[in-house]
């Protein structure tokens, strides 16, 4: 092995498909370097499976660059592995030691079925958007709406919200497989701006009633969704959240 190179075993997740049973299977890998990315290190196994015979393992990645939140991976027991603030794919395998076992899975969530080895189904999220997380104004052209006002606290909440990838890690954390991180996050990016006050009584009605309808579980109160967050989504939008759906209760049970 040459120097700076690394071996690794890993024992990864396979399961043919959602009415399959799973099981791990063990791996090992030689000549890995510390600068290799966490999945550009799969694409290596997978070549290696390939020439052997082996059907390679399918996991979910598209811009590789930490933004569309598609390379989910559990990895030694956390969402998107060992760093804060990084997605799988933003992940090194410096982050690692020569000789390391890493166990990888897919996301465990009732509403994350899987659907081949490390790749589920989060569906269940696009649901949840299309119940409320839109706005029906017309917002103009950008010219527009660049000069409607908005206060530059409330700008950067929404901005920061707005952060949020749906990639499930807060799901995948969360020892009930809630996604109160997630749709909240959706719910005050609209909320704090003009353009979202038309569906806002009802946002939060609806979209909670589809979280809790997908088989998500409820906030734990442990604070573990915003932990391992790739986008360190805060946990005051969760807050909000409740205060949006209580105030929606109150004024559709007024009418």
């Amino acid at each position: 092995m040459s120097a700076g190179n690394m071996h690794i075993k890993l024992k990864v997740w396979r399961q043919s498909n959602t009415n399959t049973q799973g099981r791990f299977e063990n791996y090992s890998l030689d000549h890995v370097s510390p600068d290799m990315s966490f999945l550009e290190m799969f694409d290596v196994l997978n070549e290696q499976l390939i020439e052997t015979g082996t059907e390679p393992v399918a996991f979910d990645h598209d811009c590789r660059e930490g933004i569309c939140g598609m390379c989910s991976m559990y990895i030694n027991g956390q969402p998107h592995g060992p760093l804060r603030g990084v997605t799988t794919c933003q992940l090194h395998m410096r982050s690692f030691k020569d000789g390391d076992t890493i166990v990888v899975e897919p996301w465990r969530a009732e509403a994350f079925p899987v659907i081949k080895d490390l790749v589920v189904d989060r569906d269940a999220f696009d649901r949840v958007i299309a119940a409320g997380g839109f706005v029906s104004v017309n917002t103009g052209n950008a010219q527009d709406a660049n000069s409607l006002p908005i206060p530059k606290v409330a700008a950067d909440e929404a901005f920061a919200a707005a952060a949020c990838i749906g990639c499930g890690a807060c799901v995948a954390a969360c020892k009930n497989a809630s996604a109160m991180l997630f749709v909240s996050a959706k719910i005050s990016q609209l909320a704090l701006l003009p353009q979202g006050q038309a569906e806002r009584s009802i946002r939060a009605e609806k979209m909670v009633a589809q979280m809790d309808a997908e088989g998500f579980g409820a906030c734990t109160n442990t604070g573990a969704c915003a932990a391992e967050c790739p986008k360190e989504i805060s946990l005051e939008n969760i807050a909000r959240m409740n205060r949006e759906y209580i105030g929606a209760k109150l004024s559709s049970s007024a009418v």
